[in-house]
């Protein structure tokens, strides 16, 4: 057995994201042994190939580093008309949020019987966990429902209203555990259609989109939501606050409705500006670290910039390497944030003030310029996973497309839903997605052979 031993490594690969957890099937385990053991019985070593599938959680919005970007490999090349196998499918209510995926759990929000609720499934089976009610149903001309995806970090789940109500609740429980009126907080007024900032947690932080008149951007303690620093004034826009690192330090950065904010985390410190006004505050993408630059867009034919923050001294200065503003621009998310792959900028470009007609589209993003463009596309979402893009569309498909900058290249396309805004959330294999009827899991992962 000595000898067997000295023979086997077996692999491990562990996901890149806080809740590292561990996968690799007992199935491939045993073979791996019984390999070795033959090997040993006949005097020869083999060679045992790794499992190199790699799989992750989905904690937040827009995935572990909240750029649309999953590590995840070992997935589907392609799917038919009839798209990938379902896993699972169950009732759920009207609501923007997406699925976020940790410790096993699915946890989204919506609206139902007058309230708008936090919901936790089980993650492999659908199967509902707990529901806990966050605040009064949230009605809004430009959609019902809480438009927020929570944040799952260490145990607790954050989560943020349509009114602008930032809750806490115990992950294992669904127990409450405190509750702010964060907008009120900081002397603001609700965003017209709805507070949309996703919840940020950082180093004990949750930090949220206020507008208030006390700061645009705010953060509150994570173990009592007690209000910790408010950064900036005016609207709060749609954005949702990231982390990046810049010029060695890592900061907070967020687009309010007027402008891209720099921020350092624990003392809420302003360390730079950039003007980027939009009409109607409609700052909706979140920002994209390109190398330790910031890339925004905007719709309402506004355009987009890429932005080089250099420290000098003590202090930081934003500066446009380049932009693409207004009705030519090659890039205005309406509401979706593109995805940067090896130096291309893949997004959807909405043409006129949220008009119909949108276009897919690749950019250089270190020159801003156009690489190709699929017209007529249609409004969706995006995320990238094992080269390719998983794209979300409100006519309720899922299309895959190969992540390449030489042009177009579809894969796959097959009608699995009703109307989303939101992304995919890939996580451990699989695929989740809601709309304002059901919550859907799908299988994303090759199956062994």
């Amino acid at each position: 057995m000595t000898d067997i031993a000295a023979r086997i490594t077996v692999p491990f690969v562990f996901a890149n994201q806080s809740f590292g957890s561990l996968y690799m099937s007992l199935r491939d385990f045993r073979r791996s042994l019984l390999a070795a053991a033959v090997a040993a019985v006949l005097g020869v070593t083999i060679a045992i190939p790794p499992n190199t599938a790699v799989a992750e959680d989905w904690p937040q919005f827009l995935g572990a580093n909240r750029d649309g970007v999953s590590k995840e490999t070992g997935l589907l090349d392609g799917f038919s008309a009839n798209g990938p196998d379902v896993v699972w499918r169950v009732p759920g209510g009207v609501g923007m949020s997406a699925v976020v995926v940790a410790d096993g759990d699915a946890i989204t929000t919506w609206n139902d019987q007058g309230r708008q609720w936090l919901v936790a499934l089980d993650a492999k089976t659908g199967k509902p966990r707990w529901k806990t009610p966050l605040g009064e149903i949230y009605e809004n001309a430009m959609g019902n429902g809480p438009r927020a995806t929570p944040a799952i970090s260490d145990g607790m789940v954050f989560a943020y209203t349509g009114e602008g109500i930032l809750c806490a609740v115990e992950q294992e429980s669904g127990k409450m555990k405190w509750q702010r009126n964060a907008v009120a907080d900081f002397e603001g007024q609700p965003s017209e259609y709805g507070m949309s900032a996703s919840p940020l947690v950082y180093n004990g932080r949750v930090i949220v989109h206020v507008g208030g008149r006390k700061g645009a951007v705010a953060a509150f303690d994570a173990a009592s939501g007690t209000p910790l620093w408010g950064v900036g004034t005016g609207p709060a826009g749609y954005s949702s606050p990231t982390l990046m690192k810049i010029g060695g330090e890592e900061q907070v950065v967020s687009i309010t409705g007027e402008q891209v904010l720099g921020i350092e985390p624990n003392l809420g410190t302003m360390l730079w500006s950039y003007s980027f006004p939009t009409d109607y505050a409609c700052n909706t993408a979140t920002p994209i670290d390109v190398d330790g630059k910031v890339f925004v867009s905007a719709g309402e034919n506004h355009g987009c910039a890429l932005i080089d923050v250099v420290k000098q001294g003590s202090k930081f200065l934003a500066k446009e390497l380049w932009s693409s503003i207004e009705t030519k621009s090659v890039m205005r998310n309406e509401w979706q944030t593109s995805v940067v792959v090896d130096g291309y900028l893949y997004g959807f470009d909405n043409v006129g003030a949220a008009g119909p007609v949108t276009h897919l589209a690749c950019i250089d993003i270190k020159t801003g310029k156009p690489v190709w463009q699929e017209k007529r596309f249609g409004k969706g979402n995006l995320v990238v996973a094992d080269g390719k893009l998983w794209i979300t569309t409100m006519a309720g498909e899922l299309v895959l497309v190969k992540v390449s900058p030489t042009g177009y290249q579809e894969l796959g396309r097959a009608e699995m839903f009703g109307k989303t805004r939101q992304t995919i959330s890939i996580a451990n294999g699989r695929g989740y997605v809601r709309d304002d009827a059901e919550v859907l899991c799908m299988q994303l992962a090759v199956a062994n052979p």
